[in-house]
């Protein structure tokens, strides 16, 4: 099979360009969210139950996961320059059409559809993981991932302002052009060299199950990621449901007002990044998830402080990023010149973690108490760090293992 020059060719991934990866990232993340805080609106001027409209926003999520396993592959068939900047004018087109929905099952529809597109960023990630020089891979992806964080943390935010401010269609109309902006500056700024995989769109596909039962690092990553994501959506989600009820009562702004705790893992995960490529991948992994795991302890007694709340917050925010960081390096390292699949068939099990943690943390409020949540979030995290000492406890006994690639340090 005759590989693209392209592929043979080095490519220097350039600062500016890492920058502009990272803003595209937080865009193309945040067109996810912008609707969240504007729900009474949408349903308001559509004539539609609020459950309705909330029903038509979860095919958000849905739509993401088909992203993650149909489109993120596609960065290492094609030339990622083309499939990034295709995806960003689809999310143009999208929010557009979005913006005049008339109904709910149509605002559905399109809501799926921004999901799926919005997985965008793990693939800018994917991209950014195989362009990077080895000794700054993670450095880079911290900068990238820094991008995926403040787009959860501003879609809602920026949602929310604008949709005061111009009224919730305008809002999307906002972000549809910013994305047909973006769209352009992908075929300008991003390389387009392939990785050279000889393995077609659909073996691609096909070959995600299988990746799990060949590689033990991916599974001990999967896995781990996604207990403590599990662990980041049920502590978030539980803490609005305890924050909304007495003897607290607050309102849903001052809850929001919370959120801004997540800056802090916006720049744990640059930070993250350069200490990886230092340090070595389990090591910051362990030790984000050790603070991450203490803070999570210690909330569960401190909700009658809104000081101490947010330092826990920011805490916790921090760690389980910075582990993110490095977790996600050396699912990129196990073939670098064709990370994509690898990074897909982990996003996968990682949302879907996370998926499971916030419809628990929500629940289990009710059921157990905000004591009890919490500390059962906590003990995913102790689970998730147990699981990465072990694993290399097992490759300290057996020399074979330390000779592949993608290893945790």
């Amino acid at each position: 099979m005759t590989i693209d020059q392209s592929v043979k060719a080095p490519v220097r991934l350039r600062g500016h360009v890492v920058l502009f990866m990272s803003l595209a990232a937080a865009l193309g993340t945040s067109t996810l969210y912008p609707l969240q805080p504007a729900i009474a609106d949408v349903a308001h001027s559509m004539g539609a139950q609020i459950t309705a409209v909330g029903v038509a926003l979860a095919c958000g999520p849905a739509g993401y996961m088909a992203g993650l396993g149909l489109l993120v592959p596609l960065v290492d068939r094609f030339a990622p320059s083309r499939v990034l900047s295709a995806q960003f004018g689809v999310l143009a087109a999208v929010l557009a059409a979005s913006a005049v929905a008339g109904g709910v099952v149509v605002l559905g529809a399109l809501t799926g559809l921004v999901g799926a597109c919005s997985a965008v960023g793990a693939g800018l990630s994917s991209v950014a993981g195989r362009l990077a020089p080895e000794n700054r891979r993670a450095t880079v992806l911290g900068i990238v991932t820094a991008g995926i964080s403040a787009g959860i943390l501003t879609g809602r935010i920026a949602g929310g302002w604008l949709t005061d401010e111009i009224g919730w269609r305008a809002t999307l109309l906002v972000f549809a052009t910013a994305c047909a902006l973006v769209a352009a500056g992908c075929l300008l700024l991003v390389p387009p060299a392939r990785s050279g995989t000889a393995l077609r769109y659909g073996a691609t596909l096909r070959s995600l199950p299988g990746l799990f039962a060949r590689h033990a690092v991916l599974r001990v990553a999967a896995t781990g990621g996604a207990l403590w994501f599990f662990a980041f959506c049920a502590m978030w989600s539980g803490l609005a449901v305890v924050l909304s009820q007495p003897p607290y009562s607050y309102s849903a702004e001052r809850i929001g007002l919370y959120a801004l705790a997540g800056v802090s893992g916006v720049l744990a995960t640059r930070v993250a990044g350069a200490w990886t490529d230092r340090a070595g991948a389990r090591r910051v992994i362990l030790t984000g998830l050790a603070v991450a795991g203490v803070a999570a302890a210690v909330m569960a007694c401190t909700l009658a402080s809104t000081a101490a709340t947010i330092v826990c917050l920011v805490v916790f925010d921090a760690g389980l990023f910075a582990a993110q960081v490095a977790n996600q390096s050396t699912i990129l390292s196990i073939d670098p010149a064709a990370p994509a699949r690898f990074n897909s068939a982990y996003m996968l099990v990682y949302f879907i973690g996370g998926s499971l943690g916030t419809a628990f943390g929500a629940v289990a409020v009710d059921l157990l108490g905000w004591q009890s949540t919490a500390a059962i979030t906590a003990a995913a995290i102790g689970a998730a760090a147990v699981q990465t000492v072990r694993r290399a406890s097992r490759r300290r006994q057996s020399p074979r293992c330390r000779s592949r690639t993608g290893e945790p340090r």
